[in-house]
Formats: structure tokens, C-alpha cells, sequence
């Protein structure tokens, strides 16, 4: 954890007396996880000329694994798929977003959101606290057939926004389309008809100059 005690949202407006302590642990962490809506991330909107935020994002991560479920390689548990796509971004609210292409911004990003882990889980009742942390974990390792599927979704749903936007974070600079491929091949770790059709998207975008192409070698 960290050293200093953080400033809670909850502390805005206490909580009455004479509320359970496990239920004021379980209403103090809900109330925290509302921060989610405030950390922006670089994906487009498909809908609206903005950036997403990581509420937004989790709940489309959500909606993909109910729909896109039976494109998985191996059989997965839905609903645990759907916990995992829910928990895998809240420690963004201490640690922040770290954009997919920027390099430099990854440097000890495991570290920090480790620590973030740990603040927001832990306001949680002890049980609570470690199943919230083991999911978390479990994204993170992708050791199972769910947790490789949420972090397929997590690299197929904003290369769809990017589509949409017409190319979106493609367009970052020093990226080409060979680094978008590089970057988002993990979908083919869980579902190969999907990673199919994101690199058909790809490809088209590259086509259509919405993304750079590598410099001949020549």
C-alpha cells in the first residue's frame, strides 16, 4: 500500500451512523470506484466527438464477452469473463490510464497499478478484498481460457472505436500499422476468427492511409 492515506470521496459526505461495517466497507468502495468515470482514455467515441473513459470502457468490455463469447477458442466461464473485464481497469482510478502506444509511459506501470491494487481493494471487507485482487491478478497473468478472452476484448474493442474514428490512436505519432498488428496479435491468443477480422480492420485502415505503413527497408 501506499504510505499516505488517500482522501476518499466517501469522507465528502460521511455515511451515517448506524450503518454495518461490512456494508459501509462494501458502500465506501462503490462510492470510490465512481472516480472510474473521470479517467479518460485516448480511444474515440464511436457515438460522440470525445474520448472514452474507463467506466464507458469496461461496461463495452462487458457487452463484447455476453455477445462475442462463442467466438472463444476454448469454452469460458461467462460470467467470470465479465467480472474480469469489470475489475481488470479500476486500479486506473490511483494509477491512472497508460496509453497501449506509449512506450515510455510503461516503464513500472505493473508496479503502480500493484500499489493501487492494494489501496482499493483493501477498503473492501478482507474476503472481498482478496477475490477483487485474485481477479485483477488473474487478468493480468492471462493463464486462463477467461482471462485470455477479457484481454482480447480489451485490445478488440478499442480497434473497433479506431476504425470508427477513422483511424484514432493509429494516428499517434512514431506508430505504424505493423506496431497496431504487433500490439492487438494478443486477440489471436484467445479467438482466431476474431483476430481474423481485427486484422482485416487493420489492414483496410492501413489501406486507406488511416494508419502509417512501415518504411521500406530497402
Amino acid at each position: 500500500m501506499s504510505d499516505e492515506p488517500r482522501n476518499l470521496l466517501v469522507d465528502r459526505t460521511p455515511l451515517p451512523d448506524g450503518i454495518e461495517e461490512r456494508l459501509r466497507a462494501q458502500l465506501t468502495f462503490l462510492v470510490e470506484v465512481d472516480r472510474l468515470k473521470t479517467v479518460l482514455r485516448q480511444s474515440p467515441l464511436a457515438a460522440a466527438d470525445r474520448r472514452e473513459n474507463d467506466a464507458e470502457h469496461s461496461w463495452h468490455l462487458a457487452m463484447m464477452v455476453a455477445l462475442l463469447a462463442e467466438h472463444s477458442d476454448e469454452p469460458i466461464d461467462v460470467g467470470r469473463t465479465v467480472e474480469l473485464v469489470l475489475v481488470h481497469d479500476l486500479v486506473e482510478i490511483y494509477a491512472g490510464d497508460t496509453p497501449l502506444y506509449d512506450s515510455a509511459g510503461g516503464a513500472g506501470q505493473l508496479e503502480r497499478e500493484a500499489v493501487a491494487a492494494d489501496d482499493l481493494f483493501g477498503l473492501l471487507p478482507d474476503d472481498q478484498a482478496r477475490r477483487m485482487r485474485a481477479l485483477w491478478d488473474e487478468f493480468e497473468e492471462r493463464a486462463t481460457p477467461e482471462a485470455r478472452f477479457a484481454k482480447a476484448m480489451d485490445r478488440l474493442q478499442p480497434l473497433l472505436l479506431n476504425w470508427m474514428a477513422r483511424g484514432g490512436t493509429w494516428r499517434t505519432p512514431g506508430v505504424t500499422a505493423d506496431d497496431v498488428r504487433a500490439r492487438k496479435a494478443v486477440i489471436g491468443d484467445a479467438s482466431a476468427s476474431l483476430w481474423t477480422a481485427g486484422r482485416h480492420l487493420i489492414d483496410e485502415g492501413e489501406r486507406r492511409g488511416w494508419s502509417r505503413s512501415a518504411p521500406d527497408q530497402d
